[in-house]
């Protein structure tokens, strides 16, 4: 490798590791998955990166993240894929207003209450089948356009839309059964 191509990677690629390493714990569900995980897209992102034309950087390396850890889960994780066909439909009232947790806790023990369902919250999302989990973290962790989520997954911008409201659907239904 060229200098040239060490500075563009350190330009380029390094900035952006808390985002993939964000990712890459997202679909594998621990640290050190993520950092097999992180190991190898850096590498593929380093031997790629000469080659690298001038785009969506961030779009690039989570894509590339996004294919070192789904070939991670192959290898070592192998199991079945929900498809968001399969989840049953429900909850879209809840949905369009936002749900219980809409509200912002006022007090102290409304804080206690609202950190024990972002606890429930963040094990929903982890429940999650890996395709509206990877689609929910794009869009509400990293902040990426519903044409970015689709660059990275490489589905149409139409699959991206429906798994987020299945996912958003699914969490819905799991915290409201929670709530009771």
């Amino acid at each position: 490798m060229t200098t040239a191509a060490r500075a563009r990677f350190s330009l380029l690629v390094l900035p952006r590791l808390d985002e993939g390493y964000r990712l890459a714990r997202c679909l594998t569900g621990n640290a050190t998955d993520a950092e097999d995980v992180m190991q190898e897209a850096c590498l593929r992102a380093y031997r790629a990166i000469e080659t690298f034309a001038e785009g969506n950087v961030r779009a690039w390396f989570l894509t590339i993240v996004r294919n070192a850890g789904y070939a991670w889960l192959q290898r070592n994780r192998p199991r079945a894929v929900i498809f968001a066909e399969d989840l049953e439909d429900g909850g879209r009232a809840a949905l369009d207003t936002g749900g219980a947790l809409a509200e912002t806790p006022e007090t102290p023990e409304a804080a206690v209450i609202a950190h024990d369902e972002a606890g429930r919250l963040a094990r929903a999302i982890e429940a999650l089948p890996v395709p509206f989990k990877e689609a929910l973290v794009l869009r509400e962790y990293h902040g990426l356009s519903y044409r970015e989520i689709a660059e990275v997954t490489g589905v149409p911008i139409g699959t991206v839309m429906s798994r987020l409201g299945r996912a958003r659907q699914h969490l819905i239904g799991v915290l409201s059964e929670a709530r009771r």
